[in-house]
């Protein structure tokens, strides 16, 4: 089989150049395509079928790579813009800008990330750039030299505009120094920065170090509104999509006006601005196709390595055992690295290895538990949770990597509860009235003092503080569908 990479800046692809693509990949009898932790398409072809979609790509004028990858794809947090991220002056058309801007196909991984979100990594390039909080337009920038954990922070913040000039410098000298800042463990990142041509460039001071947000994935799945629109997530279990589902989605993306697919580090797709006369539609589609968009959330938050059976069948094995012991894995990222050299963004990560290599025959396999510092994907750093497991005990020590993920949210949450009491005002505070929110379809009611313990949401959430995602628990009515009753209206009793 021939695997065939296609990259889309930043993840973003037309739905008509995305048919065209479907079309190519239909002639050459594939019947199913993936994408990408780096948001990319993936088409894996018969060998006697490939010089057909070869001749088909060079028809369209697409670039591809064939069982290899020389030239990554730039990865963004475009697609979570909007839905998952408010209130940032990082916008649709400065991604764009920046897109436009660089190397058509640069040799390192190159990241563009807003600050405040967790949707899609921020570290997982080798050129990062995380947007600034408070200065807009400016940029932090973090390096992660190639075939290393070697993660190194500039102290000078970037203008939007001089983003692609320095990218194109870094690569230039990390691939013109050797040995130096490749494959180097002690490549020294202060040595890299003075390198560079500082004065050609629009920087300032950074006040302090980027702030990188803790990890929060939310439910990307389903149809969801957003504003006065809505949001399509769809999730395949084997990652593969039909080309006939994807075709016909690209079609009613052009029926109805919308201009562009978007591809996620999760190996799923979200199409924006779906408008409420358009729903019945989208609905009509996922139907018709057989797609599921209501998937358990433990198994939405896996990741595994691109083109990986052995990875999706023991993210399969790891799910029985959680299912069955009925174990919470909400707000973790669990990843799957069967690799040596392979990028897999985790909380906690279950990395296989053969404990006998002779030559390249590797012997009884075992497992190793991985947990990032503080359990954030994005601080990169890691420690060993349990080593050199047996399959058969894999499950077992998940479940206990996972609980102790939850005992360490609870001591930070503990501290700073602590913290947060001292700086209270003792002074007396007025009685006011309780207030509880209604689903007005079936009456169920959210109380914000008891929150929802089985959907993941803690006691003394708000409800303005609940993700746009959330839906009734009986009828699944959207949050929309909710109104603010005072207590005495429903004849309950305040505990």
């Amino acid at each position: 089989m021939a695997s065939i990479k296609i990259n889309f800046r930043g993840g973003i692809i037309s739905p008509g150049d995305l048919y065209n693509l479907l079309v190519a990949a239909g002639k050459a009898k594939v019947d199913a395509v993936s994408f990408g932790l780096r948001q990319q398409l993936l088409i894996d072809v018969q060998p006697d079928r490939y010089m057909e979609l070869a001749e088909q790509l060079h028809l369209l004028g697409i670039f591809y790579e064939k069982d290899r990858d020389q030239y990554p794809n730039i990865s963004s947090s475009y697609p979570a813009e909007e839905i998952f991220i408010t209130s940032t002056w990082l916008s649709e058309g400065v991604y764009r800008d920046i897109f436009d801007m660089l190397e058509p196909r640069p040799r390192l991984k190159i990241n563009i990330s807003d600050s405040n979100q967790s949707f899609t990594p921020i570290l997982t390039g080798n050129i990062n750039w995380v947007a600034s909080l408070n200065a807009p337009h400016f940029w932090h920038l973090f390096v992660r030299f190639p075939k290393t954990n070697n993660v190194c922070e500039w102290t000078q913040l970037v203008y939007t505009n001089d983003i692609a000039r320095i990218s194109k410098q870094i690569e230039d000298i990390i691939f013109s120094s050797g040995k130096l800042f490749y494959d180097n463990p002690a490549a020294d990142g202060g040595a890299l920065f003075d390198m560079l041509a500082k004065e050609k460039y629009n920087t300032r001071a950074a006040d302090t170090p980027a702030n990188l947000p803790t990890f929060n994935l939310p439910y990307y799945e389903g149809l969801n509104r957003y504003q006065d629109r809505f949001w399509l997530g769809i999730y395949r279990r084997d990652e593969k999509y039909s080309v006939g589902f994807l075709k016909d989605l690209c079609k009613l993306c052009l029926q109805t006006k919308i201009g562009q697919v978007c591809a996620t580090p999760w190996k799923t797709i979200i199409i924006k601005n779906i408008e409420e006369k358009d729903r019945p539609s989208w609905n009509d589609l996922l139907a018709r196709h057989h797609i599921n968009v209501r998937h358990a959330a433990n198994e939405l938050n896996f990741q595994v390595e691109d083109d990986c059976k052995e990875g999706l069948a023991l993210k399969s094995y790891l799910l029985k055992h959680l299912h069955n012991d009925d174990t919470r894995t909400f707000g973790i990222c669990i990843g799957i690295k069967t690799r040596a050299k392979s990028e897999v963004f985790s909380s906690i990560l279950v990395r296989q290895r053969a404990l006998l290599k002779i030559g390249k025959l590797e012997l009884f396999k075992v497992y190793d538990i991985l947990c990032a510092k503080d359990f954030n994907p994005n601080e990169r750093t890691g420690v060993i949770f349990s080593k050199g497991n047996f399959k058969f005990l894999l499950g077992e020590q998940l479940r206990r990597a996972i609980f102790s993920f939850y005992a360490y949210q609870a001591s930070t949450g503990n501290l700073a509860l602590k913290k947060s009491a001292k700086k209270k005002d003792l002074t007396p505070v007025p009685a006011r009235e309780l207030f509880v929110h209604q689903c007005r379809h079936c009456l169920s009611v959210y109380d914000e003092q008891i929150g929802e313990i089985d959907a993941g949401i803690a006691a003394g959430t708000s409800f303005d503080e609940l993700p746009a995602t959330f839906c009734c628990s009986l009828c699944e009515s959207g949050k929309e569908d909710f109104r603010k009753v005072n207590v005495t209206n429903l004849g309950l009793q305040a505990v």
